[in-house]
């Protein structure tokens, strides 16, 4: 059975879908995190329905509302992600082989784009309550309260594709990550927040020479990782940023189950909080790219607006004798969207000077994929800490590092 869905921005309020169902109108709630639209064409389906045909109606646009049974509705998903990887794969290799890194980045993000859009055609139904309607189906009340926050009072539907997430992230967060530089304490990154699971980073914040123990700023901290390893180092006080009230919730959760809540600050700002500090760190989105879904804020930095945020605004938050810790991976550059001149030229302009680096290399099981379209580049990646100082005060902070 098709039926129109009601399209986005048609109606005052949330977004909704509408289909045909049993001879009558129906009507729900469309939910969807990463800002998907609402389907347009709605066909009801259940056990019966072959991966095949699921496959294609999917990729023709048509959302599938499933009726069967959960776990099945779990297997037929798989089988269209496998279809979706190995039918356009040859097609995109071959394109690949003849584009420069850049093109390959974007080929890359293209075709999962459009994998994700055909993965998100089937929806699941909601009861009032957050009750998943399904049978056999897990209670995930909690889970979506986490990633959604309050319960609607009518029914919802959404991608299944994005149910498994939500309830992966609440496991995740239930269990957390462990952290080895803090001793082996975990981390629990909430929805939507960046896990530190490349502990590579973190790493390189633990072993840096700390400036002073008096006072730093941690911008833009996530799960406020940096912001406790800094604190457990010593530093008195700690001041972490967020723009983003889900990182900003995650933050200060993990910082008082790590008992330093007393000691690091979490404050809503974009940048920069107020004042000076003698130490000041940022470990911004990786990649100058734009963002697919609020969910990639914490890869992708639209134009670098971030990285250069905090390059043009740190000399006036150090302290007289102070260091700005960048830490950044080089991926953008193995995969040709910055250059290494550009990044040199962006301190520069910032008029800050780099008094020394710590580089580390990947650890990753991705970075040992070569399956993987990106692998030349991963292979490649090194992460560092940029030690940078006010042009002018780079003496009584060792050396130079050679860029």
């Amino acid at each position: 059975m098709h039926a129109p869905a009601s399209p986005a921005g048609t109606t005052a309020g949330p977004p909704t879908v509408v289909w045909e169902e049993g001879g009558r109108a129906m009507r729900a709630l469309w939910r969807s995190a990463t800002g998907a639209p609402p389907p347009r064409r709605v066909r009801v389906v259940d056990d019966r329905l072959r991966a095949d045909d699921a496959y294609r109606l999917a990729s023709e646009g048509t959302a599938l509302l499933w009726r069967g049974d959960y776990h099945n509705a779990r297997t037929l998903l798989a089988a269209m992600r496998r279809r979706a990887e190995r039918r356009p794969a040859a097609r995109l290799a071959a394109r690949m082989a003849q584009a420069s890194p850049a093109q390959r980045f974007h080929l890359h993000r293209q075709a999962r784009a459009q994998r994700t859009r055909t993965l998100s055609m089937l929806l699941v139904p909601f009861a009032p309550g957050d009750v998943l309607d399904l049978p056999r189906a897990p209670d995930v009340r909690q889970a979506c309260a986490e990633a959604y926050g309050p319960a609607p009072g009518e029914p919802v539907l959404s991608p299944l594709r994005e149910v498994l997430g939500v309830i992966g992230a609440h496991e995740w967060r239930k269990k957390g990550v462990v952290v080895p530089a803090l001793g082996g304490a975990r981390i629990h990154p909430h929805y939507g927040v960046f896990s530190p699971v490349r502990g590579e980073y973190v790493d390189l914040v633990a072993r840096a020479p700390l400036p002073s123990r008096e006072l730093a700023f941690d911008v833009g901290t996530g799960t406020g990782v940096l912001a406790a390893v800094l604190a457990r180092r010593g530093v008195a006080r700690v001041v972490a940023t967020d723009n983003d009230a889900r990182a900003l919730a995650c933050a200060r959760d993990n910082l008082d189950r790590l008992g330093l809540a007393d000691r690091v600050e979490v404050v809503a700002a974009d940048l920069f909080p107020p004042g000076r500090a003698p130490l000041v760190v940022c470990n911004p989105p990786w990649l100058p790219a734009k963002p697919a879904s609020p969910l990639d804020r914490a890869v992708y930095d639209p134009g670098g607006r971030m990285l250069a945020g905090f390059l043009n605004g740190l000399a006036e938050h150090l302290q007289p004798g102070g260091e700005g810790w960048l830490v950044l991976s080089d991926l953008a550059e193995h995969l040709g969207l910055r250059s290494r001149a550009d990044l040199l030229a962006a301190f520069e302009q910032a008029g800050l000077v780099v008094a020394g680096r710590l580089q580390t290399r990947p650890v990753h099981p991705r970075a040992r994929d070569e399956t993987d379209p990106l692998h030349a580049a991963r292979a490649a990646e090194v992460t560092s800490l940029w030690r940078l100082v006010p042009a002018g005060e780079a003496a009584g902070h060792g050396e130079a590092a050679d860029g």
